[in-house]
């Protein structure tokens, strides 16, 4: 009775939600680096980045405060921190479509139909959503990050009706042998966390129509 309560409660909530716009820098440049991605990672030759959404997918900033999280977007040019991924990508930094504050705020960051750059052999069919929040590790997001999170996927999946999937990022190498995971580089992977699986059950809870990654793992912090 407690977790119907719990449902209906949130579901009350998430309509009174907005969405604020903060877009981050995507200028022409930014839009070439991502062609360029696009042609070395998936060997497509696109006359733009344009998506066709599939996948939501959900992540944690990895930095608890939110102009920190913010600033990691601003630039167009890879910081030097991830130079593990730098040898092996153009220069164009990470970016994702929503960036959540630890208060339930919502940011929308780019064009919704853009590619951005937020996970391994995903980018091309999905939404990216990151939750700030996760420093070192930790399953410290939030209830407000919950409600919005729920209304989002609700939010987008009205507007694309082509979604099928809500993941975590922890996830991302189940679909390596799925049809929508493009990558060219068989060792370019790297090793997620984002967001808890707590995050993730709940969400999961909320959109029972949405399918699970293809496989089950285990990330409980």
């Amino acid at each position: 009775m407690r977790v119907v309560f719990l449902f209906l409660l949130v579901s009350c909530l998430v309509y009174a939600t907005q969405i604020l716009q903060t877009p981050i820098k995507f200028s022409q440049k930014r839009i070439e680096l991502t062609k360029e991605y696009i042609k070395i990672h998936y060997n497509k030759d696109v006359s733009n980045i344009k998506i066709i959404p599939k996948i939501i997918l959900i992540h944690h900033t990895a930095i608890d405060d939110y102009k920190d999280s913010l600033s990691r977007f601003q630039e167009e040019v890879l910081p030097s921190v991830r130079k593990d991924i730098a040898s092996v990508t153009p220069s164009v930094n990470v970016s994702s479509h929503f960036m959540v504050e630890p208060n339930g705020t919502i940011h929308k960051l780019m064009p919704l139909d853009f590619m951005a750059r937020h996970v391994i052999g995903l980018n091309y069919n999905s939404i990216g959503i990151e939750n700030v929040g996760g420093e070192n590790s930790k399953d410290n997001l939030t209830q407000a990050q919950l409600e919005a999170n729920i209304f989002l996927i609700k939010y987008l999946r009205e507007k694309f009706p082509t979604i099928e999937y809500v993941v975590g990022h922890y996830e991302y190498r189940c679909f390596e042998e799925n049809e929508l995971f493009l990558e060219l580089d068989k060792g370019y992977r790297t090793l997620k966390d984002d967001p808890s699986e707590r995050f993730m059950r709940l969400l999961h809870r909320a959109n029972p129509r949405l399918k699970h990654a293809p496989c089950k793992v285990s990330n409980d912090n």
